[in-house]
């Protein structure tokens, strides 16, 4: 089973699957277990089945197959309400005709706190998330990133053990965003809670999550902590779907345990890793991230490997620079520099030569 071991689990996903109409499954077979307190994102392209799962968990859907346990329970049977757990929206859903106090006292009052008990724990939980002020305001009197606060909080006012978030962040504009992206972390860890999130955005998945699930039809594709995603995807999708991604075709010609040669349509050899390729002849598809790419011949490195290469864009970005080449018939490759004192600023049409070393080069399936 993906993940930890099971007996310490305290989200279980046994062979869950999904279907809406009983022919396509939307859900495939999902094994999935977490530990308590861990932060993991669901990461994928709409329609791979990461929302599915997070509502199945919430109990808004029921699987078709297999078994949901939560802290070692079933819960397949148990009715939202009743499962204890703390939900946040993009849509923030909170009720527009109460104060905030009272769209936080709700979920307490359906658990039949006494009022002091209520009041202690909104206090609480407005001032966790900055908005001690605000109890006697209205939803349509705050912001989009003051709701989504308020929304947080009231998720968090009842000390569930575990929240559920799905694409929370979306409507926020890039800057709240990222600020929103550390408070949810800094929360989740100073409070212990046990943490799924659901999200499209890679950057998102990869700057809060302890690990992430990439979704891509209906399947887990890699479950894995953001490093290990970033520089050691499992195969084709996971490295184009997680950051930028160079890829080159070719053929196996070679291959050992821990090297393989390919040889690119273009006819030359390179050195790899192979990933997830298993035998000589097969058709792979090369993978290297642009920062592993050197155009300066200078810098590179005893054993980097050099490829000839025309400069077709030139893009400055501010703190970096990123540029656009055509290498072995892919006009498409990238390299990002930093914008250093000594970078070079090349016009298109220029040749020049890159190089890599080949541990940062994947051969994955084609």
């Amino acid at each position: 089973m993906a993940g930890s071991n099971t007996s310490d689990a305290f989200v279980v996903f046994d062979r869950v699957q999904k279907s809406y109409d009983g022919e396509t499954l939307v859900v495939k077979d999902l094994n999935l277990s977490m530990p308590k307190g861990e932060f993991l994102t669901m990461l994928g392209p709409s329609g791979s089945g990461k929302t599915t799962c997070l509502m199945m968990l919430a109990g808004f859907e029921t699987a078709t197959h297999g078994e949901i346990l939560l802290d070692g329970r079933p819960i397949n049977n148990i009715p939202p309400h009743k499962r204890g757990i703390g939900m946040v929206f993009q849509n923030y859903a909170l009720f527009p005709h109460m104060t905030i106090a009272e769209n936080l006292s709700f979920p307490l009052e359906v658990r039949g706190m006494d009022k002091s008990v209520r009041e202690e724990k909104i206090k609480r939980a407005l001032d966790m998330v900055q908005m001690g002020q605000f109890g006697n305001r209205r939803p349509a009197q705050l912001s989009g990133g003051q709701q989504q606060r308020v929304a947080l909080a009231r998720a968090l006012v009842f000390e569930p053990e575990l929240v559920l978030m799905d694409e929370p962040l979306g409507a926020l504009d890039k800057q709240l965003r990222e600020h929103m992206q550390f408070e949810i972390t800094r929360l989740a860890h100073d409070l212990g809670i046990t943490v799924v999130y659901v999200t499209h955005d890679q950057t998102e998945a990869l700057t809060m999550s302890d690990r992430v699930a990439v979704f891509n039809d209906g399947v887990i594709q890699q479950l894995a902590p953001p490093a290990e995603l970033y520089e050691a995807p499992k195969n084709s999708f996971v490295a184009q779907f997680i950051g930028e991604n160079n890829t080159l075709e070719g053929v196996v010609t070679e291959i050992s345990n821990d090297k393989c040669v390919v040889k690119l349509d273009d006819g030359e050899l390179i050195d790899a890793r192979p990933v997830n390729v298993t035998k000589v002849g097969e058709r792979t598809r090369v993978s290297i991230r642009p920062e592993r790419v050197e155009m300066n011949k200078a810098r590179l490195q005893p054993g980097a490997h050099t490829l000839k290469a025309t400069v077709c864009e030139f893009i400055y970005m501010g703190d970096i620079f990123r540029t656009r080449l055509s290498v072995a018939g892919n006009d498409d490759f990238i390299i990002k520099t930093r914008n250093a004192p000594d970078a070079v600023r090349l016009q298109p049409g220029t040749e020049i030569e890159i190089g890599w070393l080949p541990q940062d080069c994947r051969a994955l399936d084609a």
